[in-house]
């Protein structure tokens, strides 16, 4: 049972997670010296590899294909590139700074994440 996700890559789901009610779907890898999976034998679940990486100019981005720069203040908008990057407020900020950094992100016409 083999789930793709929207990057057309295999969802990597835990060995019998399927099956058995008390196995989280979170990706394990498998350990057993008999090991089908461990193995990587035709038709078994796939694993885990380097060569599923997104190419080196794609990692880290925003779907939007946006760089995301994390703000804690306003003084942290004066660094952003417009064209490259996009602003995600810290989860730590209160309301009265994010509001300050929603106007001041406004005018420099940044895009915000988390807004």
């Amino acid at each position: 049972m083999i789930f793709m996700n929207p990057r057309n890559n295999p969802k990597f789901v835990r060995w019998l997670s399927a099956s058995l009610k008390r196995v989280r779907s979170s990706w394990r890898k498998p350990q057993g010296i008999n090991s089908k999976i461990r193995m990587k034998l035709k038709g078994r679940l796939p694993m885990p590899t380097v060569g599923y990486g997104a190419p080196k100019e794609m990692r880290y981005l925003h779907p939007s294909g946006l760089k995301e720069v994390l703000v804690h203040n306003v003084k942290d908008l004066e660094k952003i590139n417009p064209e490259k990057e996009a602003v995600k407020i810290a989860s730590s900020v209160g309301n009265k700074k994010r509001n300050e950094i929603l106007k001041k992100a406004e005018e420099k016409k940044l895009k915000i994440l988390n807004p």
